[in-house]
């Protein structure tokens, strides 16, 4: 194995959000193991660390502003779960209230039993479905029949999903749904970048329908056992103590918050950062904020990069949670909630029962409700203030879900160009970004706007990253 040379490195993290407190970890981790010669430094432009994690609690309401659970089949989430000594502070989701509606004509009405996220997998829950038009379930049915893809070019999640199951699918499922988990424009989000699961099913089998009852079937047949997790687990006293864990087992890190970034510059063999009051020397360094902020800083020595970075494209989201005594809301809440299709009546984009979907979210005889506003559809409605932002979800929620009573609690969150977009081509234009990257020995970038969103996947960008970095500092 290569030697690392016993003279003292340095090695710098942009950002304080999920995937820099991960690459940060990582690193300590490493270092403490093999006794490197490695100083640590993480900074964050704001006062606090998490970036879209934050969690609060409001008389006895615990309000998630971002991301409210992550999924257990990526490895990355549990894994650090794990290692932080978290796991028996998991809370699951409700165990039979699982149903997710869908806004139809003003009404909410439930998504078909064994759908997974737009494909049937069972068909007589399907058959039987009043949210689905005759000629919309014999077109979806079509999928049986209808040819794979010939060729490997990347398409829109709107234009696969209208390929294999039609247009009545695309407005009911690939939009609200699929599109989103993005807050984004099924139109132009990459079906490949976004959920390769179904392309791949598609190559596999021919048909989604097909390969999802055969994945069914050899289930059953192999008689696995029922998973110990729910698909989406959180935090009992919410996911800001994900953050929280980390920073206290940050012990070898310097961390500094409320320091903005000046500019990055390569120096010798390694890097300068500049901050308002002072200038930091870095052997390596990873940038883990969003494109735009890192295109600034690289532009005045490598214009092809950073010309590659502004290609991102964002969007700006809200969160708006409103808690209720439970009498003041005739509807069950017998499920995680309900999306919003494009053609109803509605700024909304998605709704989260949250006091459903997980135990101890609110008071006794209370629920908690979230809805998510804004994204490529409805940029405007970001722009109102908090008051008409809370006004307008309470409106809108009235007649869906019977409310008849002022809300007890309320709280907004804004999410100003956040929201990556990995538009049709994304791959392509990552491997792009990481060729041009690699031009720069120990500079890298990561996060959510490259490869995956979720707190999974920026929890395994920030572990790669650090093997990548310590590896760049070895001597050859």
């Amino acid at each position: 194995m290569a030697q690392m040379s016993s003279t003292r490195k340095k090695i710098l993290i942009i950002g304080g959000g999920i995937t820099g407190l991960s690459t940060a970890y990582f690193l300590q981790e490493t270092i403490k193991k093999e006794g490197y010669p490695i100083d640590l430094c993480l900074l964050e432009s704001s006062p606090r660390l998490g970036g879209k994690i934050v969690s609060e609690r409001v008389d006895d309401f615990i309000i998630e502003g971002g991301p409210d659970s992550f999924i257990t089949q990526k490895k990355g989430g549990m894994a650090l779960i794990e290692a932080l000594g978290l796991s028996d502070r998991l809370v699951q989701t409700h165990p039979v209230h699982k149903s997710v509606y869908i806004l139809s004509m003003g009404k909410l009405v439930a998504m078909p039993k064994g759908f997974n996220l737009m494909v049937p997998g069972k068909l007589l829950p399907f058959a039987l479905s009043p949210l689905i038009s005759l000629p919309g379930k014999v077109r979806m049915g079509m999928d049986l029949f209808i040819s794979k893809k010939s060729s490997i070019e990347d398409e829109s999640i709107a234009s696969f999903v209208r390929r294999r199951l039609g247009e009545e699918a695309v407005q009911l499922f690939a939009e609200p749904i699929l599109a989103g988990i993005f807050a984004g424009d099924a139109e132009k989000l990459s079906m490949k970048a976004a959920f390769p699961q179904f392309a791949q099913l598609e190559h596999a089998h021919g048909s989604l329908i097909k390969g999802m009852l055969k994945r069914q079937s050899q289930s059953k047949k192999q008689g696995h056992p029922p998973p110990k997790w729910s698909l989406f687990v959180t935090l009992d006293e919410g996911l800001s103590s994900l953050v929280s864990a980390l920073r206290e087992k940050l012990d070898q890190v310097e961390i500094k918050t409320n320091c903005p970034v000046l500019s990055v510059s390569p120096q010798n063999s390694g890097y300068n950062v500049q901050t308002e009051d002072t200038h930091i020397s870095a052997d390596a360094i990873a940038i883990t904020t969003p494109t735009y902020t890192a295109a600034r800083w690289i532009e005045p020595w490598d214009h092809p990069l950073s010309q590659l970075l502004q290609e991102m494209t964002y969007v700006s989201t809200a969160t708006v949670s409103l808690g209720f005594n439970r009498k003041n809301v005739q509807h069950p809440l017998n499920g995680f909630g309900f999306v919003v299709p494009r053609k109803e009546p509605s700024s909304m984009m998605a709704s989260t029962w949250s006091s459903t979907k997980f135990p101890g979210r609110a008071p006794k005889d209370h629920v908690l409700i979230r809805v998510f506003m804004g994204g490529a559809h409805h940029p405007e409605v970001t722009e109102q203030d908090d008051a008409d932002l809370i006004s307008t979800v309470h409106k809108e929620l009235k007649p869906i879900l019977e409310i008849n009573g002022e809300p007890v609690v309320a709280r907004t969150f804004r999410w100003n160009k956040a929201n990556p977009q990995y538009h049709v081509g994304h791959l392509d234009w990552v491997s792009n970004v990481e060729h041009e990257t690699q031009k720069h020995p120990g500079f890298f970038l990561c996060g959510a706007p490259y490869r995956g969103v979720g707190i999974p996947d920026c929890v395994q960008q920030g572990k790669e990253t650090s093997e990548k970095m310590l590896k760049s500092l070895r001597l050859q």
